[in-house]
């Protein structure tokens, strides 16, 4: 069997309530000397989203992530992007991410749209000469409103624009591994049917899918393998559709006591 793309160890994160204390390497830069300052007062409270996870995703997979709001699934795909750091055990990725993690991609809300897409393909390794030879395609598919505001700033744009830019730009990265989440929830029937179509041909390719949704529908089109996330932990690394059945299941006995 080929070495994982995707390897969790023990992974863990913690929060503090009201504030995250994972941050962001370049937020961690600007508030180190803040934090320091800070040390002292250790009475904040915390919790840990994200505890004990270990899982190896191999290439050519597609992972989909269930779970109910508020357990852990977005944390665990910015941990796997390395927009967030753990604070015990570790995630190892072999190969470059094309995250669409959020609905705009990372966008800059006074960027043009046109200014955006060149971010963030040069962030993403792309060449001058290679943003160039995708950027009609990139625009075309996001289609004629997009098209007739590209240079207009993206804070204009509805967020059926963004994610369809941002959707249209992250595809056509030509990283291994695309992580998606909640993004094919929006845009019209006719944009997500174009989506569908992508993401089909990436995983031909043997391009990696780890996608978190809440349709069903979308999840057993595309994803053989599913992990279930239940308080922060990963309870069922199966099938999608033994992740699915724990999902829908009966409640725990904790949820039986709290009624």
């Amino acid at each position: 069997m080929s070495e994982p793309i995707i390897e969790a160890r023990n992974l863990g994160v913690e929060f503090v309530r009201n504030r995250r204390r994972n941050l962001r390497l370049r937020e961690s830069f600007i508030h180190a000397f803040r934090r320091d300052r800070r040390r002292p007062q250790q009475s904040r409270e915390t919790f840990w989203p994200l505890r004990h996870l270990s899982f190896e995703v191999h290439p050519g997979e597609a992972v989909g992530i269930i779970g109910k709001n508020g357990t852990g699934k977005s944390t665990l795909l910015k941990l796997i992007a390395g927009v967030l750091k753990p604070d015990e055990g570790e995630v190892v990725v072999r190969g470059r991410v094309a995250p669409l993690i959020q609905l705009s991609a990372g966008f800059s809300g006074d960027l043009t749209g046109r200014e955006n897409v060149n971010l963030v393909a040069s962030l993403h390794g792309l060449t001058r000469k290679e943003i160039r030879a995708r950027f009609d395609e990139i625009v075309d598919f996001a289609g004629d409103q997009v098209r007739d505001a590209i240079d207009s700033p993206v804070r204009h744009y509805s967020s059926g624009m963004k994610v369809r830019l941002a959707f249209s730009l992250v595809s056509r990265l030509p990283h291994p591994l695309l992580l998606v989440d909640e993004a094919l929830a929006v845009g019209d029937r006719e944009f997500k049917q174009k989506c569908y179509k992508v993401i089909d041909g990436l995983l031909a390719e043997g391009r990696t899918l780890v996608l978190v949704s809440h349709s069903q529908p979308q999840l057993t089109r595309f994803c053989k393998r599913g992990f279930y996330l239940d308080r922060g932990k990963l309870v069922v690394d199966g099938t999608i559709q033994e992740a699915l059945d724990a999902y829908n299941g009966p409640p725990s006995e904790v949820d039986a006591e709290e009624d």
